[in-house]
């Protein structure tokens, strides 16, 4: 795969790319204002929500988000 492939594949990746950074910095900016979850400690949501890409920042906001 050349550069040229590469540059092509990133401008059709792009939209879900923006969608995964946002929904991570969401998370991690929920994350840091509510300092409490459900299930995990806030670091190991952290984690998670970085390593796991999509799921990460999704799991949280199902089964780690405390509601206020």
């Amino acid at each position: 795969m050349g550069f040229a492939e590469i540059v092509d594949l990133l401008l059709k990746l792009w939209p879900l790319l923006l969608l995964q950074l946002a929904l991570m910095v969401w998370a991690l900016i929920d994350l840091l204002r509510r300092r409490s979850t459900r299930t995990l400690s806030v670091p190991l949501w952290a984690v998670l929500i970085i390593v796991i890409n999509f799921f990460g920042p999704i799991a949280y906001f199902l089964f780690g988000r405390v509601e206020q």
